[in-house]
């Protein structure tokens, strides 16, 4: 295997450097070596990888295959010797985290003590907006978005779910029957994030997928407002249940749509400019994160109920 190994970036070479001697140059052996190497991972092959002339070298088709094959795997071993080089590394340096405002502070401002007792050399510099940043030109280690990824050459790993559930208060459900269907809420005044009209998506009972059209009087880009707004009566909100579970739970907004999923395809991801040579801080930041979350984060688990309630009467005989 190591042999393997050592052909296959010997051949990578020679296609990035586009000529043996440039390769011999960079590998830091004699040409021959190179030419030996390469006709050796041929042979072994069965097939003609390069075609060679006095001025310079072609890939075959094989060859172009072969090439892509070759990155792909070299650059996961690449990976793997990183990661492990950084378990013996203790982690150190100012990591630069933006995360959305509402999430950050209820959500990851809370785990920093234990973080920073675990890795005390690790100086964390947080951004608390809604905006989205761009990550290199202001020089971010990191950043926490909720939603679909658009196509990016970020890198990104998935950190949560992000259920999201259809709300409204008491007092506007009182004013306004419940709808029963994702199509009713074009009916009602619903609050919205990206101008008075937007689409919601979903899936509905059976698995098929629709989205509706909804529109109202008031919208803001704050999460915060929105559940503030849904809780003074001024409409329907779609929000995430990280941020209205105890809402829900105490009665001051109530679900609507049972058997809707609003979560189509969101989710809570950790974004970050390269996969390879990861630092070790953002590496053990963005574990923290999926550690502390789980599968399933604790803001969707059932909430324990109280000994007297869960406690049935007994009855005296």
């Amino acid at each position: 295997m190591g042999d393997s190994l050592y052909e296959m970036s010997v051949f990578s070479k020679v296609v990035a450097a586009g000529s043996l001697s440039a390769a011999a140059r960079d590998l830091g052996v004699s040409t021959a070596v190179v030419s030996r190497r390469l006709a050796t991972l041929e042979s072994r092959l069965g097939v003609r990888l390069v075609n060679r002339t006095t001025r310079r070298l072609a890939l075959t088709d094989e060859g172009a295959s072969y090439h892509e094959a070759c990155v792909r795997i070299l650059g996961e071993v690449e990976d793997a010797d990183a990661a492990a080089a950084a378990q013996r590394v203790e982690p150190r340096g100012i990591l630069k985290v933006a995360l959305p405002a509402s999430f950050g502070h209820k959500h990851i401002a809370p785990l920093i003590p234990p973080f920073a007792a675990r890795y005390p050399k690790i100086q964390l510099a947080l951004s608390l907006s809604d905006r989205t940043v761009n990550m290199v030109e202001e020089g971010y280690d990191l950043a926490i978005r909720i939603g679909e990824l658009e196509d990016s050459s970020l890198a990104a790993r998935k950190l949560a779910p992000n259920r999201r559930v259809v709300c409204a208060s008491p007092d506007y459900l009182k004013r306004h029957a419940a709808p029963r269907t994702p199509a009713e809420l074009q009916r009602h005044n619903c609050l919205t994030t990206n101008g008075l009209h937007m689409s919601w998506e979903y899936k509905g009972p059976d698995g098929k997928r629709g989205s509706v059209r909804v529109a109202g009087h008031y919208a803001c880009d704050n999460w915060e407002v929105l559940r503030e707004w849904a809780m003074a009566g001024l409409g329907v909100a779609l929000k995430s249940t990280w941020d209205v579970r105890r809402q829900l739970e105490d009665g001051t907004l109530v679900p609507l749509l049972p058997g809707y999923d609003f979560g189509t395809d969101v989710a809570i991801y950790a974004i970050y400019p390269h996969r390879r040579h990861l630092p070790a801080k953002t590496r053990v930041f963005i574990d923290y994160l999926a550690e502390s979350f789980g599968p399933e984060p604790y803001w969707d688990r059932p909430a324990v109920q109280p000994v007297s309630k869960r406690t049935k009467h007994r009855t005296t005989v």
